[in-house]
């Protein structure tokens, strides 16, 4: 966050752009941070600041109005000092064609057909996280549960695979997170499973994109369910992975990024695992014409706003802005601006070399 501070201390005048992936929380909370002030005002030093959703670029204003006393030329352009900085939203996305034609491919595959062989006709429902505690998973377990307490004619006729590869399991807090969930885990199986039937299959590995892709095109429903979330793409990536006559359903929290873009899904509180286990219920008895129709929504959001977009996007904002002093100058004042450009999202170039990336 603070580099475009210190490229300009070491004499840097050309754009540049800076990509936030995670939420940005409303000023009222950022303020309670320790030391936010020596941190957070070094990204008024960026020509663009984005976003994953307007809420997040919207909650980044109100904080440079408030303590860096910027004020606002528009809803997404403030002068700080003398700096003009722009601040939108670019929702990151995927390669939505190319993902479909690897599920495709991959749904073929001998590991995808030896899954569902396994699971002797039961429907699928299918949920990928890291270990995490922003995923809400032992919430979302709490909603299996729920289901299955309150549709007892659905035992034994739906399977949740839930894969979770182990995160920071060296910290403590990661590590009692991971013991709870394979205990709920047990749990639910002991209490709700049969000799033929197991109602969890929780997975702590790691498969690839093309087992993943396959998976996803073989579930009834995908359940994305994070506490909170920059964007998630793994709700987009089931969203494309879908066979478009018979696609599974996506069952969302508004509480991911992604629920700005894909309203088409069914979108839940993960607070509420009788609300999650509700939507449950609704996408197995969803008609063929609904799940159709939602699908061919949230397709066309995604297939419409690719990576190639979201970055074509990105870079011609950046490329639009200007720096410095002359955001206070009349247009035919201002002084010539190069086509250098440097984006900062873990990656800082300066031109337009071959191979540049942000």
């Amino acid at each position: 966050m603070p580099l475009a501070r210190m490229l300009r201390e070491r004499g840097h005048r050309n754009r540049i752009g800076f990509f936030l992936h995670v939420p940005f929380p409303p000023a009222e909370i950022m303020t309670a941070l320790p030391h936010h002030e020596r941190i957070l005002p070094c990204m008024s030093h960026y020509d663009l600041v984005g976003f994953q959703t307007e809420n997040d670029a919207s909650n980044f204003g109100r904080y440079l109005e408030r303590e860096c006393r910027a004020r606002a030329i528009d809803p997404h352009t403030f002068l700080v000092d003398d700096r003009r900085v722009r601040v939108s939203a670019f929702p990151i996305s995927i390669e939505t064609a190319e993902f479909n034609r690897l599920a495709r491919r991959a749904s073929r595959s001998p590991f995808v057909k030896n899954v569902l062989d396994s699971l002797s006709g039961h429907i699928m429902m299918i949920g990928v996280d890291r270990l995490d505690y922003t995923k809400g998973l032992a919430l979302r377990m709490d909603a299996y549960e729920r289901f299955l307490q309150a549709h007892p004619d659905w035992t034994g006729l739906v399977t949740y695979l839930q894969i979770t590869p182990k995160s920071r399991s060296a910290i403590a807090e990661y590590a009692d997170m991971e013991r709870e969930l394979g205990a709920k885990a047990g749990r639910i199986n002991a209490t709700y499973g049969e000799a033929s039937w197991t109602p969890i299959r929780y997975v702590n590995r790691t498969y690839s994109r093309s087992v993943l892709a396959g998976l996803y095109r073989a579930s009834r429903m995908g359940l994305v369910t994070p506490l909170r979330d920059g964007m998630n793409l793994v709700a987009k990536e089931f969203v494309a992975a879908q066979d478009a006559d018979d696609p599974g359903i996506l069952i969302l929290s508004r509480f991911a990024g992604a629920a700005a873009e894909l309203s088409a899904a069914l979108l839940v509180n993960p607070y509420d695992p009788e609300a999650v286990g509700h939507a449950i219920e609704r996408a197995l008895i969803m008609s063929i014409e609904e799940r159709v129709q939602r699908h061919a929504a949230l397709l066309e959001v995604i297939s419409k706003n690719d990576i190639n977009f979201w970055c074509e996007q990105f870079m011609s904002a950046l490329a639009d802005t200007g720096w410095g002093r002359s955001a206070l100058l009349p247009a035919d004042l201002a002084e010539p601006i190069g086509p250098r450009l440097a984006v900062g999202a873990g990656t800082v170039r300066h031109g337009a070399a071959p191979g540049f990336r942000g």
